[in-house]
């Protein structure tokens, strides 16, 4: 098996604050990453304390929401520098993995 060094990025938001669709079309259209999954938590909370979470009767779309990407590191660089004009600080958290490749 043959495998790359890539660096991989989770972005974490809030539903309610509708940042999600604007950061899809970046990582997409404009930065045109290798790979993306949008994961919907059932409960969290941040820097604030205030829980969000999930109750069978609440309808409220305010719950966690976690953006995982990745690509090259060089390319990592500068979409994170972008991203960081996005999302407020201490939102954006990345680290280095390897990719097995053909």
């Amino acid at each position: 098996m043959n495998s790359a060094t890539v660096r991989i990025a989770r972005i974490y938001l809030t539903e309610g604050k509708h940042q999600l669709e604007r950061i899809m079309e970046t990582l997409h259209d404009t930065e045109k990453v290798r790979g993306v999954t949008v994961f919907r938590g059932i409960s969290g909370f941040g820097r604030s304390g205030k829980m969000h979470s999930s109750k069978l009767l609440d309808l409220s779309m305010d719950l966690p929401v976690v953006v995982e990407f990745w690509d090259a590191p060089e390319k990592m660089g500068q979409i994170l520098d972008h991203l960081s004009m996005q999302v407020e600080p201490g939102h954006i958290v990345s680290w280095s993995a390897e990719v097995n490749e053909e």
